[in-house]
């Protein structure tokens, strides 16, 4: 009887402890079986957010304002134009491909192949009545001009008239319901303004770029005879020509003309005709079909310190390098040689500037001229015709 007690002491001390045991490994892999869980904080009873307030829907979050420029282009976006224009191109070609044989056979008439060119360009619808305002050189010699507007309606217009001296063309088009760009003043333009291109880069018709302006009064460029460009970095591609360059309310401030350097891998070097001097291109072509400019009849040219004193010259400016026999400042005794040092009781900066004050006068008018010659300072007064057409 003892002996059967005692081995059932036995046993039941031998499972204990290896319960024990058993127990001590789970709670060493395992011991967060002991510990009691941490009450969760009670949350901060939040405060509901005034309705329309910001974050009113985002418990009490503010989300940072976008910058968009989405506005400026539904305005002007609408009166930017694509235009597809096909000349005929003709060339000379060889007739021996394969070596020049015509030596051999004396002279040989040469022989010419013509072909279709297809270029693309940009316009700008300016007013309810179809005006489309584009570079001349987009549809020079052109013998046939397609218009697509943004909505996709196609046209095919008529040429108002040109003005290659501003690079500049008008045209129409008759379709109704026509959507109209507003126009700025570039002479509020400055330096580090914002600008957006639009036009028709490469065939990708509404496509937008933007940049700055990164100078104003660019001239001696050599890209037309009235050089006075609004620099911008806004990328400008082929088939921008045209297009319009406008400023963050949207408003047309140039008209883009022309890409330098770009065959030297030089980028974001644009130009765009100032939006003042197409209001003044457009009215005269809409009204004569043609631009009237004042004319005095002088050729003036710039011209260093050294150039002057080599000819005798007190110092460099703007000299009158010819003067048109029978021309308003032949008449009142100008004479090639003098030095321009006002013009209308403004100061003569370049021979660029000098062209293009001249060319804004009204012909009829007079126009007050001060020059040096030799040592001696004349003041002239002429009348302004009209340039020579």
């Amino acid at each position: 009887m003892l002996q059967r007690l005692g081995r059932g002491l036995t046993f039941i001390a031998g499972s204990v402890v290896g319960g024990l045991a058993l127990a001590f490994v789970i709670v060493a892999l395992h011991p967060s079986l002991i510990r009691s869980p941490r009450p969760a904080p009670s949350a901060p009873a939040a405060t509901p957010a005034a309705p329309g307030a910001p974050g009113a829907a985002g418990a009490g979050r503010r989300e940072p304002p976008v910058l968009s420029y989405a506005s400026a282009v539904e305005r002007a976006a609408p009166a930017v134009v694509n235009i597809y224009t096909a000349r005929v191109v003709t060339e000379q070609v060889n007739p021996f491909p394969f070596g020049n044989f015509g030596e051999l056979f004396g002279n040989v008439l040469p022989l010419y192949r013509q072909r279709i060119e297809r270029t693309l360009g940009s316009g700008v619808i300016v007013d309810r009545q179809g005006h489309i305002v584009t570079n001349y050189h987009v549809i020079a010699n052109a013998a046939s001009i397609r218009v697509q507007l943004a909505d996709g309606r196609v046209a095919v217009p008529h040429i108002v008239g040109v003005d290659p001296d501003t690079d500049l063309a008008v045209l129409q088009i008759s379709l109704p319901h026509l959507p109209v760009i507003a126009f700025g003043q570039s002479s509020d333009v400055r330096v580090g303004d914002i600008v957006l291109a639009i036009g028709n880069p490469l065939g990708l018709s509404q496509t937008v770029t933007h940049g700055i302006v990164s100078a104003t009064g660019r001239e001696d460029l050599g890209i037309s005879a009235f050089d006075d460009f609004i620099q911008t970095d806004a990328p400008i591609n082929f088939g921008n020509s045209g297009g319009a360059l406008v400023n963050s309310n949207g408003q047309l401030i140039g008209i883009n003309t022309a890409i330098v350097a770009k065959n030297l891998g030089v980028e974001g070097i644009g130009f765009a005709i100032p939006v003042d001097m197409v209001r003044g291109v457009l009215h005269d072509i809409i009204k004569y079909g043609k631009v009237i400019r004042g004319w005095i009849g002088i050729v003036p040219e710039d011209i260093s310190d050294t150039q002057a004193h080599q000819v005798g010259l007190a110092h460099g400016g703007v000299v009158i390098a010819y003067v048109y026999e029978g021309s308003p400042a032949q008449k009142v005794g100008l004479k090639p040689g003098d030095l321009l040092l006002k013009l209308g009781g403004q100061p003569v900066r370049s021979a660029e500037q000098a062209r293009v004050d001249i060319a804004r006068r009204k012909p009829g008018s007079t126009l007050k001229v001060q020059v040096l010659r030799g040592q001696q300072t004349l003041n002239l007064t002429l009348a302004v015709k009209q340039g020579p057409t």
